[in-house]
């Protein structure tokens, strides 16, 4: 009898661990989304480790393994993975998957992004035509993303929709408090220079001016020509530099030492297996770094 029942429970633990929606979530930032949304019903692994810039990835076979046993896919969308999300798809042989299916599910396409339209053109760096695809730096857009994945989701598993729903809508209060409350920090914040344009939409929320960037173009290393046109238009400024762990600090320390600024290096992803707390944490470090 021992024997019957605790075949039974590890029966009941087998059925229950598959019947969890199987999401895989390329960086980090969308996977917390995943967990936030998902709740107890799914489970989420991340491709994407938070210390690499998430345009030069290679794809590789655990991705691939990965994306195999996928119910869901969840990506930036805007062409963020375009370097190397295909080619792990393509690797998988997934159908559920693919691009076009129910089970690939893009955040950009769920929001407004903001720079829509520039050429594809190389020539001008790593641009983007679809729009920014950075938009995890601003909480209210990934809520509206949130209510989306909540449909999707409900889609796949229609006995917990409800629920998915109703974490969707948790994160967005959330989400909405949080904002309200940096919003009242910030009164006629200094100018900003970032190093890429990953946080464009969190001086777009904070309505805080961006003075400049130390790429000259996109996905170009800072040079020492470009570098040097900007303490000649900066001088006699007041402003803050801010680049995320994954870029060279030599450029933003030269400005530094030439303006008398601030520079901070900051994540621009939380952890594989960060929570909800830990992405507001992550964007108050750039909201201090700003005001400050």
């Amino acid at each position: 009898m021992k024997k019957f029942l605790a075949g039974l429970i590890l029966t009941l633990i087998s059925i229950q661990a598959v019947a969890e929606v199987r999401v895989v979530a390329t960086v980090p930032n969308m996977g917390m989304l995943a967990r936030a949304v998902g709740g107890d019903a799914v489970s989420v692994t991340v491709l994407a480790p938070p210390d690499r810039d998430a345009h030069y990835l290679e794809a590789r076979p655990s991705m691939m393994s990965a994306l195999r046993r996928a119910d869901i896919v969840v990506a930036v969308g805007a062409e963020l993975e375009v370097g190397w999300l295909p080619a792990a798809l393509q690797g998988a042989h997934n159908p559920r998957v693919q691009p076009g299916r129910s089970g690939y599910f893009e955040g950009a396409a769920h929001t407004s992004l903001i720079q829509v339209g520039g050429a594809a053109d190389r020539a001008q760096g790593d641009v983007h035509p679809a729009g920014n695809p950075h938009y995890y730096f601003d909480p209210e857009r990934m809520a509206e993303i949130g209510y989306a994945l909540a449909s999707r989701l409900g889609e796949l598993d229609s006995d917990n929709a409800d629920q998915y729903r109703a974490n969707a809508e948790e994160f967005a209060q959330q989400a909405e408090d949080q904002v309200a409350e940096w919003k009242s920090r910030v009164d006629d914040p200094p100018g900003v220079v970032f190093y890429h344009k990953d946080a464009d939409y969190l001086a777009k929320l904070l309505d805080a001016d961006i003075l400049g960037y130390l790429e000259p173009l996109p996905g170009i290393p800072p040079t020492a020509s470009h570098l040097r046109e900007l303490v000649g238009s900066l001088r006699g400024t007041d402003g803050v530099i801010l680049y995320t762990d994954f870029q060279s600090s030599s450029g933003a320390d030269f400005l530094a030492r030439e303006l008398g600024w601030s520079a901070h290096q900051l994540p621009n992803q939380i952890a594989i297996d960060g929570s909800v707390d830990d992405y507001f944490s992550m964007i108050e470090r750039w909201v201090e770094a700003i005001v400050r």
